[in-house]
């Protein structure tokens, strides 16, 4: 699992977790002036890691060609993935185990994926590569500049956020990403009937992401309450070891009326 989205990287520091990967998903960062955000929050945090060796092939052999490059302009994502497809943004993949297996099993969506930290970004060029997936592509940025700047109105149909940084702190929960300025960003770039679906396992994130997305106008719940965890996304090594302690896992299924 990871804990995070974006982009910045330096080699051994900045991850962007929020995917369900064996990391743990980072959390917000600084947003553009244009999104009511508190000032200086990001998609990401930094965190310590080191690039391995098959990271680093894998980021030489298959980043030209699976590496999107930031453009302060919209996305032409046919052009991008070679056909035309439903469009998925992920927000933070962490080392990319549950984003590989989405995309195996859901071979006729596309998968646009934001991290910052560079050895995730390289574990899933590896799964990639190991796989043999062509319906992923990698934006290496900070996913609240991607969201802001290079998808247009109605141009997802879906988003995923898999276990963002809790920041379990009372004084740091200001600091979380699912927040209301950026749901409904997220609401006005999914298309009629997209998608957005999230999971932490931290009940009083899940509390307050239940109460955020239920407070968007454009969003209907899917459940009453919590969702089922969607057969899509599988469990990873960290949440099975969680699980095992005895800590929950809360799935959150909303729709774009």
């Amino acid at each position: 699992m990871g804990r995070g989205l974006g982009a910045n990287l330096q080699s051994a520091a900045v991850t962007q977790t929020p995917s369900i990967q064996e990391s743990r998903p980072a959390a917000p960062g600084a947003a553009p002036a244009s999104i009511a955000h508190p000032k200086g929050i990001k998609s990401y945090v930094r965190r310590a890691g080191r690039t391995t060796s098959g990271q680093a092939k894998a980021l030489e052999d298959l980043g030209p060609r699976y590496v999107l490059d930031y453009a302060p302009a919209p996305l032409d994502a046919a052009a991008a993935f070679g056909r035309s497809a439903p469009l998925v943004l992920e927000i933070g993949f962490g080392m990319g185990e549950a984003t590989a297996h989405i995309a195996g099993v859901r071979p006729g969506d596309d998968f646009l994926c934001c991290e910052v930290h560079e050895p995730g970004v390289g574990a899933l060029l590896k799964r990639i590569g190991e796989q043999g997936l062509s319906n992923i592509r990698i934006l290496q940025h900070d996913a609240v500049e991607v969201l802001e700047h290079m998808l247009a109105p109605a141009s997802l149909d879906g988003v995923h956020i898999f276990f963002p940084d809790p920041w379990h702190k009372k004084r740091h929960n200001k600091r979380r990403l699912i927040q209301p300025p950026l749901v409904a960003r997220l609401a006005g770039r999914l298309k009629p009937g997209g998608y957005i679906h999230c999971a932490t396992d931290w009940q009083p994130y899940a509390e307050q992401m239940l109460q955020v997305l239920s407070a968007e106008p454009l969003l209907a719940n899917t459940a009453q309450g919590y969702a089922t965890q969607p057969w899509y996304r599988p469990l990873t090594k960290f949440e099975n070891r969680g699980m095992r302690l005895g800590h929950g896992v809360w799935d959150l299924v909303f729709t774009r009326r």
